[in-house]
């Protein structure tokens, strides 16, 4: 290779004399050249760095200081460091050295400084430094007005100079031996790159490895593109050929001149980084894949593959539909049956079905369902449906409106479809076991363009509860058989709601009618209060929630409100069990706060027996107990974790009375207090349970706030005191029961009440029997005197011979006639049958038989014996 007899070697010798002598050449200008530089950078930085520094912010006052070397010193040696001059030396105006590098030197005198450097800006020169020959530049320092204070002097020795000349010149010596190994390498390395590049190949090799590839590359099914720089085609196979129709001539020409539509033309041009792009050819769905050329040092472009992903894109489309319809049936099992209502639970179906199933869809829903009950069809005969829910996508529904009457023949629980294409559709819901269809009805389908509907029957456990249609119109394909099966599984999904919302409303209509059957239908006749009630059971589940009006003895009447914990029939046999216990505790006429005593107990028993016997529920509830006195207007209440009274005054005023607040009821361990506050006459008590009040995302107080504006204002009756608190407090569907009481008082006249003290001597049983019968004569009483002198008699002995002073009689005329013997003892008397030799013991059963009723009643002081007669009712003679 290197022979001169060959022209590769010849051209070597020339081209290595040419190189040494370009190398020669170039190291005596370098040098020459690199000297001439230094020098002149040298005289250039040396003036800079003096100048610098003798124009510098408090040079002046430097050098007229006390020590201007202590200051000026560790300056100049910065400034030496950090600009690579050889020294750094500032003088006096006489040359005497305030700085130096050698400190030896400091102190010492500089001889011979050029004139030119005192007048002038600066000026530089070469002289014999300390440290041989420099380049120095000297920069007078001058004060502000003009007088010098001093010379600094930079230099760099000639040595320095010579040394940065030297660098480039063994630079050219290494360019120089650079230059030789190249161009001796070259023509070695010319011919191995050129067999390296063709991998040792010769040319008779590379020709076929050239035809082995375009074989290849024209074979295979995936289109193969080249698009360079410049978004000119170099490269296409057959395939991409067929895919993207390109004509005959494409290879060399734009990309935008192949006559590809837009979007395929920018995506091959687009540059980007691109994998699996599906991109649409005409007919053809293409997978498209875009890759640089320079990523691994070739030249700049795009090599783009393209696959045929048609037939893949059906089996794809088939996938995604079956994974909208997983998605359709999880939503179905998140949004149906989320209430425990039937006709809810259906229109939550058909807003599922619609339109992500069908473009209409109607809900069938037998009548004893809507009932709760179970229905009951004979083999062979017609269920009675009525339409529930019907949804559309449509402006115009041909299908039956909400409330029609469907006939459906229960012979079978599998769905069926009919096709329009098929047969007619009054035929097919004959053969679907649909009756009731109206011909026209059915035209009217037609012409709107239904012509596919599948027929779905809505069943559990065995039993028919409703038919699903689903129907389709206009370019909805018509149900097959992958629809059916997707049909019934969503059905089946619904019916469990709706069955559930079936049995929960069976539940809910015996809780609802149990819980009327105990709670009062009626009000008992009284004359203390005008009362009036509202009773609105939660919207779901029957809760405890009960209230009571009991007269009592005296003009006395008591008014309860309770709710008992939780919702159902428990809850509702709970209230009745404690509303019969009140009733019974109350005959006994205790304090309120003593019967509340009674009542914790007994709720505190059962509780007890509940848990033994395996039962998790509990009986705990709440309660109020108040008693109004006719006679003195005084009210007395008494609550148990109940929410307190609310008392409207007869000018609007609303007040809620202090009650202390006892523990619920059943919990037990914690006595009850009573709290006892004047009722002016015309005043409204209002009792109510929490359900009033409290509000899933409101605070009580907030309802508290709410009852006072409601019951404040004008003076109303109790009924319409009632309807103005509901429409304010509750909406159409409340979450808890509801139990309000209104009571208007009333106080006796004080004409109608009588009282006596009574002396402990038998013989004032005379001037009772006296006084008696002149109040019952003012009073038209005539004919009631004697069985009331009879009563007085008895009851008044009674109190001298056992009872303890003071003794007293109170008469009481609303209603009935009653009599009242009161005296501080707690003995009461028995009523039983006297022997025929007894003396005495007839006299309670002679009261007993005289009175309408009677009975005890305990007081702080002692205890009152009443007896309570009809006043104007005569004994009707026996016929003959």
């Amino acid at each position: 290779m290197f022979s001169v007899r060959t022209l590769s070697g010849q051209v070597f010798l020339c081209v290595l004399g040419l190189v040494l002598l370009l190398v020669a050449a170039g190291a005596v200008a370098l040098v020459v050249q690199g000297r001439r530089d230094s020098m002149s950078d040298a005289r250039d930085r040396t003036l800079s760095v003096a100048s610098a520094l003798a124009h510098s912010p408090g040079m002046v006052q430097a050098l007229d200081s006390a020590h201007p070397t202590a200051r000026l010193q560790p300056r100049t040696q910065a400034i030496r460091r950090d600009t690579d001059v050889s020294y750094v030396v500032v003088t006096s105006p006489v040359g005497v050295r305030y700085t130096h590098p050698d400190p030896a030197l400091i102190g010492q005198r500089i001889e011979d400084i050029p004139q030119q450097a005192l007048t002038g800006p600066g000026y530089t020169w070469t002289v014999a430094a300390s440290h041989g020959p420099a380049v120095n530049s000297l920069v007078p320092v001058r004060r502000p007005d003009g007088s010098l204070a001093g010379l600094v002097s930079v230099g760099i020795t000639v040595e320095s100079v010579n040394s940065l000349a030297d660098r480039s010149l063994l630079l050219a010596a290494a360019a120089a031996a650079g230059a030789l190994a190249i161009t001796t390498g070259g023509a070695a390395l010319l011919s191995r790159r050129l067999r390296r590049q063709t991998h040792g190949l010769g040319p008779a090799e590379m020709t076929r490895m050239y035809e082995h590839h375009d074989a290849v590359l024209h074979a295979v099914r995936e289109g193969v593109l080249i698009v360079d720089a410049d978004r000119r085609l170099t490269l296409a196979n057959d395939e991409a050929r067929r895919l993207l129709d390109l004509p005959g001539d494409a290879e060399g020409r734009p990309v935008g001149t192949l006559g590809l539509d837009p979007e395929t033309a920018a995506l091959l041009v687009s540059g980007r980084t691109v994998t699996d792009e599906v991109l649409r050819a005409g007919n053809r769905l293409l997978a498209v894949n875009l890759r640089p050329t320079d990523a691994r040092g070739g030249p700049p472009g795009t090599v783009v593959t393209l696959r045929d992903t048609t037939e893949l894109r059906a089996v794809t489309g088939e996938a995604e539909l079956a994974t909208e319809r997983l998605l359709l049936l999880y939503e179905a099992g998140a949004r149906v049956g989320t209430t425990l209502d039937v006709t809810r639970t259906a229109q939550e179906l058909a807003d599922v079905a619609t339109p992500g199933f069908a473009d209409a869809t109607s809900v069938d829903i037998a009548d004893p369902v809507r009932r709760g009950d179970e229905p009951v069809t004979p083999h062979g005969a017609t269920l009675e449906m009525r339409r529930a829910v019907v949804t559309s996508v449509m402006a115009e529904n041909p299908l039956y409106p909400v409330g029609h009457v469907v006939g459906f023949v229960p012979t079978r629980t599998r769905a069926m479809r009919a096709h329009r294409e098929d047969a007619d559709l009054s035929g097919e819901f004959a053969r679907l076991g649909l009756r009731n269809w109206d011909p026209e009805v059915a035209e009217r389908i037609r012409d709107q363009g239904f012509h596919s509907m599948l027929s779905v029957p809505l069943h559990a456990r065995g039993t028919v509860l409703g038919m699903v249609n689903f129907w389709r119109a206009g370019d909805s394909p018509p149900f097959d058989d992958a629809d059916l099966s997707f049909a019934e599984e969503l059905v089946a999904r619904a019916a469990v709601g709706v069955d559930n919302a079936r049995r929960y409303t069976r539940e809910h209509a015996l809780a609802v009618t149990l819980q009327r059957s105990l709670l009062p239908r009626g009000l008992p006749e009284q004359s203390a209060l005008d009362v009036a009630y509202r009773y609105l059971p939660a919207h779901e589940g029957v809760g405890g929630d009960w209230f009571d009006v009991i007269p009592l003895s005296g003009a006395r009447v008591a008014l309860v409100v309770g709710d008992v914990v939780g919702h159902g029939l428990h809850a509702a046999a709970t209230m009745g069990r404690l509303r019969t216990s009140v009733h019974n505790f109350s005959s006994l006429d205790p304090a309120p706060d003593e019967l509340l005593w009674h009542l914790d107990e007994l709720v505190a028993r059962i509780d007890r027996d509940e848990i033994e016997e395996g039962d998790a529920e509990i009986a705990g509830a709440t309660c109020l107990y108040a008693i109004y006195d006719a006679v003195t207007g005084n009210c007395s209440v008494a609550r148990a974790g109940h929410p307190g009274p609310a008392l409207v005054l007869p000018d609007g005023t609303v007040e809620f009375p202090e009650v202390p607040t006892g523990l619920p009821l059943g919990i037990g361990g914690m006595p009850f207090e009573a709290a006892e506050f004047h009722v002016p006459e015309g005043s409204r008590l209002v009792l109510y349970t929490d359900g009033l009040v409290e509000r899933r995302g409101r605070d009580i107080d907030v309802g508290i706030d709410r009852l006072r504006e409601a019951l404040a204002g004008p003076d109303r009756t109790p009924e319409e005191t009632c309807d103005d608190v509901l429409d304010a407090l509750l909406g159409d569907r409340p979450d808890d029961d509801v139990a309000l009481l209104v009571a208007r008082t009333r106080t006796l006249d004080p004409e109608q009440v009588a009282q006596w003290a009574v002396a402990t001597d038998p013989a004032a049983v005379a001037g009772v029997r006296k006084n008696v019968a002149q109040w019952l004569t003012e009073r038209g009483l005539e004919e009631e005197a004697f069985a009331t002198e009879l009563i007085l008699s008895e009851l008044v002995t009674n109190a001298v011979r056992y009872g303890t002073a003071p003794i007293a009689v109170r008469l009481l005329y609303d209603r009935n006639l009653i009599c009242e013997v009161s005296d501080s003892s707690s003995t009461a008397p028995h009523l039983r049958y006297a022997a025929s030799t007894d003396e005495g013991g007839r006299g309670l059963f002679l009261v007993a038989q005289m009175a309408e009723r009677w009975g005890t009643r305990y007081t702080e002081t002692g205890k009152v014996i009443w007896s309570e007669q009809t006043v104007g009712e005569t004994e009707e003679e026996p016929a003959p």
